[in-house]
């Protein structure tokens, strides 16, 4: 983590103590959050990111403030911490609802940002699956909330495995995601990836390559995936925020993909609508 942090619209050393043990949602988990990429001081994708996060609060009846107010913030502390191509983290967290919240602030959520270092991911991941993992017909599948312990101990239990990610199943037995990643897979120049009646989150890289990308000839859609057809995909990736698009290896310890050239058409393709983003939106910041 960078120097810096956000915390509503004040700019402070992380190690300052400007958080409270009776906002409700740090004990509970009560808010949501999204990860951004910064490339070249550019937000990569806020549209898209903020409006998942309104999504999911308005679901959770978490209060967020001004969109705006947000988006200037978190510039605000690209600037202070030099984070001109990093990892950014916002979290909106709610501050009342419960016995154990503290004395009122006056504000019904806080704003809080933090910044850090791109992470090399290497050439690709190898995984392993979690049974029974989501729930694909509770209301708050698909939701990217603060209560996020299952996921870390999944990884961190995968991890001491020799594993880097893990594949969430759903009750059905059914390909859902990673713990911060969708999947995909390719089938010739079909490529799929499970629809988000699965339990999956609505990743932003996933809706980009679900709606943006659009290679020659290749069809890029949702389709119910078992773990049997991961096995004989030509291709399998995973994406996300902060991983672009990165191949899967092997999964417990049995490769796969690797027999196609799918993957790299679509990573091309994506890093040039990165581009192509970051050039309007600098384009605007200089009108």
């Amino acid at each position: 983590m960078h120097r810096y942090i956000l915390h509503n619209d004040q700019i402070h050393e992380a190690s300052t103590p400007v958080l409270s043990p009776g906002q409700v949602g740090l004990l509970a988990g009560w808010g949501v959050f999204s990860t951004l990429h910064v490339a070249s001081g550019v937000l990569f994708a806020w549209e898209r990111h903020w409006a998942r996060m309104a999504k999911d609060a308005a679901l959770m009846h978490v209060p967020l403030p001004d969109a705006e107010y947000v988006r200037r913030g978190l510039l605000k502390l690209v600037e202070a911490n030099k984070a001109y191509d990093a990892t950014l983290r916002v979290v909106i967290v709610r501050n009342g609802g419960s016995i154990w919240e503290g004395p009122p602030t006056g504000r019904a959520s806080d704003l809080i940002a933090l910044t850090a270092d791109l992470k090399d991911w290497g050439a690709g991941v190898k995984l392993t699956y979690i049974k029974q993992a989501r729930h694909s017909s509770c209301v708050f599948a698909g939701t990217k909330i603060l209560s996020w312990s299952m996921n870390l101990r999944w990884v961190e239990e995968a991890h001491e495995k020799g594993f880097d990610e893990v594949i969430l199943l759903n009750e059905r037995g059914e390909v859902s995601e990673c713990t911060s990643a969708n999947i995909f897979i390719a089938q010739g120049v079909k490529v799929w990836t499970p629809p988000l009646s699965s339990g999956c989150l609505p990743g932003v890289t996933r809706d980009i390559l679900l709606h943006n990308i659009h290679p020659a000839g290749y069809v890029i859609g949702e389709k119910v995936l078992l773990p049997t057809e991961i096995y004989d995909a030509d291709d399998v990736f995973i994406t996300s925020t902060t991983r672009a698009l990165l191949p899967v290896l092997e999964i417990d310890g049995r490769k796969v993909g690797g027999k196609g050239s799918t993957q790299k058409v679509l990573q091309a393709a994506f890093e040039s609508y990165v581009e192509s983003y970051i050039a309007e939106h600098q384009a605007a910041i200089v009108k």
